[in-house]
């Protein structure tokens, strides 16, 4: 009876960190499927600063919970500063609502979410493995359907705000289309937090060790003024691609260092776990090179190479926006889901689970054959230089089924080899990877900048399809390493085991 009611707890305070997150994710993903179109089409941005900017926004964006997780298991509590970044992102993409050209204030506004995700993202994270701490197998299935909600919110938001902003340009024949996306965006914030109020009730016994004193007011202030410098160096960056360049590879020497410093400094048995999470991070950085194509070249890609309307036999049933197509992700990761998250769980009972090492080289190769498809365009299209909207689906199936094996499963990695003590700093550190990795995938997506003098799609193909074929050889050699790596993964992980066992 007791592990029923405990079992009834954890499916209760896991529903509410989902829902949050939902929302959350709604309002980031609404907002990236569009973000690059609007530098692009609003802005006048060339390709090439276009790319940039979003890989440096996007490195930001993912760099900052490494310090927002220490902020969480240290100072604020992990359930309050969860909160706090989501009242703070729907503050930023409510500055998005304020229709003007100035770039100067699209890099604040992005500097404010840059600052919200750095409170929230780590946070809520670190609160899924609270609830389900000293459980491997239902780690594992827990963050993959955590992971849904991430993708139920995208998909959600990335089939709307496009339609949206379409709709209301065409009504009104301005601008305005794009502002109110963005302000819907900030709405999503808004609803999951009011649903988190209605829920919070499932969380008073899941947290770190400063929910459970009083707000220190001092420290929340310090935070807050801390987070106003944030923003505005958040924009500078963003502002000075040779700034950026030079924070990606300070942002990597000290994820390494801080790697380097608790494997070395940690207790004995810690330290096999410890050296497991640095090697899949590192295959993780390689990972977000591949992902970050999705928000830029594979965007770009549908809005000059891609035919937008979306037919079966023959019969046309709807047409797509370019933004739209980016939704084909987490549609599939909302389909695949439940069944990886049943067949791990199901794997686990039977003692018969692959190790997230091998899932990790699964993965690489699965998307090594979605860019093989995308390559494949070139033998596919029509005269005209388009493709079928049917091979985006099928892409982006494969890269989504990778995705759900490495970086499904990054959070699920850190909650289960790192000591718990450092799990919302860890979360942040392997965020900081993934940023990191995000700036160069923008570089990579500048391989496929179409010049200004090419508008005709027969011309664009052969530059986006020579990209994704290399990438596909790419993701091919990454597979080859994490196989090599599976050896020395076993022996790492039996260690940690048996540490954990004494």
């Amino acid at each position: 009876m007791t592990k029923a009611i405990a079992t009834t707890s954890q499916t209760r305070s896991f529903a509410t960190v989902f829902l949050i997150e939902m929302w959350e994710r709604f309002g980031y993903y609404g907002m990236q499927a569009l973000i690059v179109f609007y530098m692009v089409q609003r802005l006048g941005f060339d390709d090439d600063r276009a790319n940039l900017v979003w890989g440096a926004a996007a490195a930001l964006i993912y760099v900052a919970p490494a310090i927002g997780g220490w902020i969480g298991d240290k100072i604020l509590g992990t359930r309050r500063t969860m909160l706090l970044g989501a009242v703070i992102l729907s503050a930023g993409y409510a500055l998005m609502v304020v229709p003007t050209e100035s770039t100067w204030f699209l890099f604040c506004a992005l500097g404010v979410i840059v600052v919200g995700n750095g409170l929230f993202k780590p946070n809520a994270g670190n609160l899924v493995r609270k609830i389900y701490e000293g459980d491997d197998s239902r780690i594992d299935s827990a963050f993959t359907i955590y992971y849904m909600a991430v993708n139920l919110g995208a998909m959600i938001s990335q089939l709307l705000t496009p339609w949206l902003k379409d709709y209301i340009n065409a009504s009104y024949g301005n601008e305005l289309g794009w502002h109110v996306a963005f302000a819907v965006c900030s709405v999503g914030l808004v609803v999951g937090l009011f649903n988190y109020f209605i829920m919070r009730a499932s969380m008073g016994q899941i947290g770190s060790a400063p929910d459970a004193q009083p707000v220190d007011w001092s420290k929340l202030g310090a935070v807050l003024a801390l987070g106003v410098v944030a923003v505005f160096a958040s924009a500078y960056v963003l502002d000075n691609e040779s700034v950026a360049r030079a924070f990606v590879y300070v942002a990597g020497i000290a994820v390494l260092a801080i790697f380097a410093y608790l494997i070395s400094s940690g207790r004995r048995e810690e330290r096999p776990g410890l050296i497991a999470a640095l090697v899949l991070t590192v295959q993780t950085v390689f990972y977000f090179v591949f992902y970050q194509q999705m928000s830029t070249s594979l965007n770009l890609f549908a809005l000059r190479n891609v035919d937008m309307s979306f037919s079966v036999f023959g019969v046309p049933l709807w047409v797509w926006s370019p933004a739209q197509i980016q939704a084909f992700n987490p549609i599939w990761i909302f389909i695949l889901s439940p069944i990886l998250a049943w067949l791990y769980t199901w794997a686990g009972k039977r003692k018969r689970d692959l190790s997230i090492a091998a899932k990790f080289a699964l993965g690489f190769a699965i998307i090594a054959g979605g860019f093989f498809i995308y390559g494949a365009a070139q033998h596919y299209a029509g005269p005209d230089g388009r493709v079928s909207s049917w091979l985006m689906v099928w892409g982006y199936g494969a890269i989504s089924l990778g995705e759900l094996l490495v970086s499904g499963l990054g959070l699920a990695m850190i909650a289960r080899y790192v000591p718990a003590r450092m799990g919302g700093f860890m979360m942040g550190a392997w965020f900081v990877a993934s940023g990191i990795s995000q700036y160069l995938g923008g570089v990579v997506a500048t391989y496929a900048s179409v010049p200004r003098d090419i508008t005709e799609p027969v011309q664009s193909l052969p530059i986006y399809t020579a990209l994704f074929n290399k990438l596909g050889i790419a993701a091919l050699v990454c597979t080859l390493i994490a196989i090599a790596a599976l050896p020395l993964m076993k022996r790492l992980s039996d260690s940690h085991h048996r540490q954990d066992s004494v």
